[in-house]
């Protein structure tokens, strides 16, 4: 059997508009929710901490979508963990992520079953009216979750112009952007128990994979704009494969392999058909319908009766600032507050910049003159450490360390003429800590005249 599948040309120019109302892309009329349907809800006391609602100052216990047939079975994480989720690398996979624009191939199919191609130009997303997209319309709108999708809702202000623009420059249907919806509700420092992270609650391997940096320094998944062209390229990759948005999805919660072996099993490549079998996790048949009910009401919130004001888009001014850039240090010379600094900038896991460059900083918008004026004073300081024995200056200049295989902070620090204290404090490094191939650590090196680095440390 052949499963013939017809790819539309995207054309969509969705926009923004009052009560983040986006106009249907498409001639399916939004659905109206069935009151007699199953009421599915949303997992009670798991999932995601985060930011907490800012926007009202009140503690947000608010738990994002974790879609389970029945609450009274414990929920799962929205994000499977490890080689179960499509945020894990996993060696020799059998369906590898192909690069952008590629066809990709699934290993071992049944013959019967072919993938539709890939396509230069990917076809339209189709929010369905069936029974699981309806039953996720009335969950929404029913008892504590209706304030929850408010929340989203607001939320979603700050975040959804940058998620348009960037998915619209990697021709994306724009309602994949609902997909951070159910995996966040929008939140940059959300984070599951599965160890997901960021607005689009990537895994760490699969976060490296797609150039997001996640090290001792940095976190780059709670970067929302480095994080989303990540999650647009994870989606062009997962689209190359499956040729199906409904099995992209899917594969992006469950992870490709799993989505392949429901394919094989069932033969077929329709989702609905899928969430019939029990290849699929229950998160997983639930994760899809949920993302096009938090569509449909995200397009016209006031059809579903959500009356809300969406936070002002999240706007800044980007500084190039000197490696070992304290932000404490800075807002303290520079008058930016020291708040603004760490929220613009929450992947900076020390509250420093990384120690092995020059680092782009976010700063609140007219803060770039106050830090730059700031780091032009500072960039005269010349930090002496010692006087060598013909009586010149030695001065320290920040150098980063790469830790190899069997190397210990004694050692490292015998190499640059440093003491281990040194190094223990640079790297606020603890009595426990442990150093691992691969780790940067910041040390010192001694030097002639030379001037010191600008910036705060």
């Amino acid at each position: 059997m052949r499963l013939r599948v017809v790819a539309v040309l995207v054309g969509l120019s969705l926009v923004v508009v009052s009560q983040l109302g986006i106009p249907s892309a498409g001639a399916t009329e939004p659905l109206l929710p069935s009151l007699s349907e199953e009421v599915v809800g949303l997992c009670e006391g798991d999932e995601l901490t985060g930011e907490g609602d800012e926007l009202t100052g009140v503690p947000e216990p608010e738990v994002v979508a974790c879609v389970t047939a029945d609450l009274s079975v414990a929920c799962l994480s929205v994000k499977q963990p490890d080689e179960e989720d499509g945020s894990a690398a996993s060696p020799a996979q059998e369906l590898a992520p192909s690069p952008p624009g590629a066809p990709g191939a699934l290993a071992a199919l049944p013959a019967e079953v072919i993938l539709p191609p890939a396509v230069a130009v990917a076809a339209r997303y189709q929010v369905e009216d069936n029974h699981d997209v309806r039953r996720f319309l009335d969950q929404f709108q029913t008892g504590y979750r209706r304030a929850v999708v408010e929340r989203w809702l607001v939320r979603a202000g700050r975040y959804l112009p940058m998620v348009l623009d960037v998915f619209k420059q990697k021709g994306l249907p724009e309602e994949l952007v609902f997909t951070a919806m159910i995996e966040s509700g929008f939140d940059p420092l959300a984070a599951s128990r599965a160890g997901a992270r960021g607005i689009w609650q990537f895994m760490a391997p699969t976060a490296r994979r797609y150039g997001l940096r996640v090290d001792r320094w940095l976190d780059e998944r709670l970067d929302p704009e480095k994080s989303t062209a990540a999650a647009a390229r994870h989606f062009v990759d997962l689209y190359a494969v499956f040729g199906s948005w409904n099995l992209a999805q899917a594969a992006y919660n469950a992870g490709e392999r799993t989505v392949a072996e429901a394919i094989r099993s069932m033969g077929t490549t329709d989702f609905w058909a899928l969430t019939r079998g029990r290849r699929l996790k229950d998160e997983t048949k639930n994760y899809v319908p949920a993302i096009q009910a938090a569509t449909l009401i995200a397009r016209e919130p006031e059809r579903y009766g959500f009356i809300v004001t969406p936070a002002p888009p999240l706007t800044y001014e980007v500084v190039s600032v000197p490696a070992s850039t304290s932000l404490k240090q800075l807002a303290s010379k520079s008058g930016v507050e020291l708040d603004a600094l760490e929220r613009l900038n929450p992947e900076l896991r020390l509250k420093q910049t990384p120690p092995d460059g020059p680092y782009g900083l976010k700063v609140p918008v007219a803060g770039a003159v106050l830090v730059r004026t700031a780091l032009d004073r500072g960039a005269g300081t010349r930090h002496v450490v010692a006087v060598s024995r013909g009586g010149e200056p030695r001065v320290t200049r920040p150098s980063v360390h790469v830790v190899k295989r069997q190397e210990t902070v004694a050692l490292i620090a015998r190499r640059y003429g440093v003491s281990v204290a040194d190094i223990v404090r640079w790297n606020d490094l603890d009595d426990t800590a442990r150093i691992r191939p691969g780790d940067r650590l910041r040390v010192t090196t001694l030097g002639g005249r030379e001037e010191a680095q600008g910036g705060f440390r």
